[in-house]
């Protein structure tokens, strides 16, 4: 269940909280791990959105899966969730959480997808551009690889989506082809 506005008031009240108690940094690294949980486990999530687990037994699960790996404010914050019965929306508030902390940082996320694997040459000198071009000093850079692109790239800074992708190009010829567009201008 996608709700933002909620999800951005439990990320405001956990960053706000991590900063009074001088641990941003600690609790942003137990995010990005809970984040990388929440993406790459379905089963976690299974079990977050799950009405059949009761709270005490997820409580036991996820005190069970992170004792030791987060923060105490971490952990009291996902104590807190489930006793409030929002566990569900921990991926949301995770996400609300990173883009607050990198508007706080004054960070900008750059996500590229490929059709193959680049090299780290070619990602900083990515970045090096994107610095230049849009005046950002620090950017954090997401790569991702899909065979369907074909070649060429899509670049995404904020709301901005460059696609130079070859799948892109035969979209657009096939669409040109379909409208028949020479065919009117021949006329």
């Amino acid at each position: 269940m996608n709700n933002p506005r909620l999800a951005g008031r439990y990320a405001k009240s956990l960053i706000g909280l991590a900063q009074e108690k001088s641990q941003l940094e600690q609790v942003y690294a137990d995010i990005k791990m809970l984040k990388g949980i929440t993406q790459s486990n379905p089963d976690f999530l299974a079990l977050l959105r799950s009405p059949v687990v009761s709270a005490d037994k997820k409580q036991k699960i996820l005190t069970a899966v992170l004792d030791g790996k987060v923060s105490a404010i971490t952990a009291g914050f996902i104590k807190l969730l489930i006793s409030k019965h929002r566990e569900s929306n921990l991926p949301e508030i995770v996400t609300a959480f990173v883009k607050q902390y990198n508007e706080l940082n004054n960070i900008h996320e750059v996500r590229i997808t490929t059709a193959q694997p680049m090299s780290a040459e070619m990602q900083q000198a990515i970045v090096d551009k994107v610095k230049s071009n849009a005046h950002f000093e620090k950017i954090e850079l997401t790569t991702m690889v899909k065979d369907e692109l074909i070649g060429g790239f899509k670049l995404e800074v904020g709301d901005t989506l460059i696609d130079a992708s070859i799948l892109r190009d035969l979209k657009d010829v096939k669409r040109q082809f379909q409208s028949n567009e020479y065919i009117h201008n021949i006329r």
